[in-house]
């Protein structure tokens, strides 16, 4: 009997501090996705991928017309751009980045079919091979 007791006792220690410990971790992930959250911002990355008939001059309007998308779609809260410079080689042929900031996903589905970014599409696609686009809330 007095095994059976210890052994209860036992149980119910191990089982009360497993759930403290539940506890504690639940809340710190909760705290973690709250901070993430106000501080996180939404990436839209597009990497483009030109033919090679594609002059300076047709790269140069495309850049500037992406350039100009911020000042014609309020949702966009920052915007860069560059061309790739990695020694890696592993590309695989898209040179120009172009990354969007949005503070939420509703701004970016705004952004979308924006008449602003269609006409943007229109004037690119002629001249794209490929397009590769990537978005993600930063940690």
């Amino acid at each position: 009997m007095k095994k059976f007791i210890t052994l209860t006792s036992l149980c119910f220690l191990l089982t009360f501090v497993a759930c403290k410990q539940i506890d504690g971790k639940v809340e710190e992930i909760t705290t973690t996705k709250k901070n993430m959250s106000m501080d996180s911002v939404l990436r839209h990355v597009v990497l483009f991928k030109f033919k090679e008939s594609t002059s300076t001059k047709q790269l140069k309007k495309m850049e500037d017309a992406f350039g100009d998308l911020p000042n014609k779609i309020e949702e966009i809260k920052s915007y860069e751009w560059g061309i790739n410079t990695s020694p890696e080689g592993l590309n695989k042929g898209l040179t120009h980045c172009f990354v969007v900031t949005f503070h939420s996903e509703r701004d970016r589905d705004s952004y979308l079919p924006h008449p602003a970014h269609q006409a943007f599409v229109a004037l690119a696609t002629p001249f794209l091979e490929d397009v590769t686009v990537v978005d993600f809330w930063t940690r």
